[in-house]
C-alpha cells in the first residue's frame, strides 16, 4: 500500500512577523517545527504500513527550510520525502494550496491513502485536506480517530461531538486524522542524524509541475487576507461593592438586573 502523508512546517514561536503589505506571516527564519496534527498524520501512516507494508511518502510546500521538517519525517521512518518550493508559490490560500499539492501528488503516480492532519496550528482552517480530495475527485472521511484498512476498504471511526460513527470507502481515500488516534513516535539522535547526513529531498518548483500558474501564490488565491493582527485584550476597570456583605451583593445585583444581565 503506497501512504502519502501531507505535512506543513509551522511557526513553533509565540511571536511571528506579519508582512503588513499582504498579511501573511513572514515564515523564513522563524523556529518552526512540524504541525502537531501533521505528526500523528506521520505516525499512522508508518503504523499502517508495518502492518500491511507498502511505503510512505511525505509531502510538503514551504520555503527551503521546511525541508527541516521532512528530514524529521524521515528520520521517524518514511521512506521518500517531497519539498514543493518556488517564490511562486507564495501567498497561496488553502484552495491554491490543495491545488499545488494535488498536482505534485499525480506527479507522484499511483496512491492507495492519503493521510492528513486535521487542521494546522497557524491557519487553523481544516480546509486543505477536504480540498485536496476534491482537487483529487477522492472520497474523504475527516476527524478519524481510528482507521483500519481491509481488502481495499478502509474502515475509519469519525470522532463527533456526541460520540463518533463508523464509515467505509473504497481505496483510494483521503483522510484526516484527530489526536486520539495515536501518540508520535519521537525519532532518535542517530536517526536524525542520517536523515540530514544521508536522506534525499526532493525538491520541486513551479517549472518541475504542470499546472496551471493563475492558481499559483497570492494572485492566483480564491481568497485574500486584508490585514492580519494580535488581539489585543480590552482592560475594565474593576468595581469595588463597599459596605456590609448584603449590601454589597444587594448592590451588585441591582446593578446587573439594571443592565438586564439577569433576571
Amino acid at each position: 500500500m503506497k501512504i502519502i502523508v501531507c505535512i506543513k512546517q509551522v511557526p513553533s514561536g509565540a511571536k511571528v512577523p506579519i508582512d503588513t503589505r499582504t498579511g501573511a506571516l513572514l515564515r523564513e527564519g522563524c523556529p518552526s517545527d512540524i504541525n502537531e496534527d501533521d505528526k500523528h498524520a506521520l505516525e499512522e501512516a508508518l503504523l499502517l504500513r508495518a502492518k500491511d507494508g507498502g511505503s510512505v511518502t511525505a509531502i510538503t510546500m514551504g520555503p527551503p527550510q521546511a525541508e527541516e521538517s521532512l528530514r524529521e519525517a524521515l528520520a521517524m521512518g518514511v521512506d521518500e520525502a517531497v519539498l514543493l518550493s518556488d517564490r511562486a508559490f507564495a501567498g497561496a490560500d488553502t484552495s491554491g494550496t490543495s491545488c499545488i499539492l494535488a498536482v505534485a501528488i499525480r506527479k507522484l503516480g499511483d496512491f492507495d491513502l492519503i493521510l492528513c492532519g486535521k487542521q494546522t496550528s497557524d491557519g487553523d482552517t481544516a480546509q486543505v485536506g477536504p480540498q485536496l480530495a476534491e482537487e483529487l475527485q477522492l472520497p474523504q472521511i475527516t476527524f478519524v480517530r481510528k482507521i483500519q484498512v481491509v481488502n481495499g476498504i478502509v474502515q475509519a471511526e469519525r470522532s463527533l461531538e456526541d460520540g463518533y460513527e463508523v464509515v467505509e470507502a473504497e481505496l483510494p481515500v483521503l483522510a484526516t486524522v484527530v489526536r486520539e488516534i495515536n501518540t508520535p513516535r519521537k525519532p532518535t539522535i542517530g536517526a536524525l542524524i542520517d536523515a540530514c547526513r544521508k536522506g534525499k529531498v526532493i525538491v520541486w518548483t513551479a517549472a518541475d509541475l504542470e499546472i496551471d500558474r493563475n492558481r499559483l501564490g497570492l494572485e492566483g488565491s480564491l481568497t485574500k487576507m486584508t490585514r492580519a493582527f494580535v488581539p489585543q485584550p480590552k482592560k475594565r476597570a474593576g468595581k469595588i461593592y463597599k459596605g456590609l456583605p448584603h449590601d454589597a451583593v444587594r448592590n451588585l445585583l441591582d446593578e446587573l438586573e439594571g443592565k438586564h444581565l439577569i433576571g
